[in-house]
């Protein structure tokens, strides 16, 4: 899955209709260019791309500038990869970031299954590790430690938003103040 992909349909969906620059200037907001594996360049190609594929319409906007919108196409998919980076542990860490930074677009309850779901993927994974790599060197056993620390740190984790989110924590799509995936819903809930 591609962590871009899911960025760009997630902020052309939140503000109604973007241009590529707009797109480019939430991202930098939010920090993406360190956590999101983006090229700024490839951006205006994802944005055609994704056009081409019907899940956004391009038209004409303001002079040399072209406006998207997700279609109904483009909110299935958009959600179809927003789950799936919440909910399947994926070898790069900028699929999960993604979907963390698209999270308040779910309700509450589908947040926190998919969140249960990574879980029981995380847990299944765990079990499943070997305890040891026999014939190998040991620094290449180290691999062992590395991944059994990891699937533990990354479970821990896990329960902890999950505390969070069932705490009240964020504004979630479900909640009164909600405003993601509306025009305008990057500014923070009306107090």
């Amino acid at each position: 899955m591609s962590a871009t992909r899911l960025l760009v349909l997630g902020v052309v969906r939140g503000f109604g209709r973007a241009h590529g620059y707009l797109v480019r200037a939430q991202l930098v907001t939010w920090g993406a260019e360190n956590w999101a594996n983006i090229k700024w360049g490839s951006l205006y190609h994802a944005l055609r791309k994704l056009a081409d594929e019907h899940l956004l319409t391009a038209a004409e906007g303001s002079p040399g500038r072209v406006d998207y919108e997700i279609t109904a196409r483009g909110e299935a998919e958009f959600f179809r990869l927003l789950r799936a980076a919440l909910s399947e542990p994926a070898p790069r860490p900028d699929t999960l970031a993604a979907g963390l930074a698209l999270l308040p677009a779910l309700s509450r309850a589908e947040a926190v299954e998919l969140l249960r779901a990574r879980q029981r993927i995380l847990c299944a994974a765990q079990d499943e590790m070997p305890s040891q790599f026999p014939g190998k060197p040991p620094h290449v056993r180290e691999l062992h430690g590395l991944w059994a620390h990891t699937t533990a740190s990354n479970l821990t984790w896990t329960q902890q938003l999950i505390d969070r989110l069932d705490a009240g924590g964020y504004v979630m799509a479900d909640d009164p103040a909600a405003r993601f995936g509306v025009a305008g819903s990057w500014l923070p809930p009306a107090e």
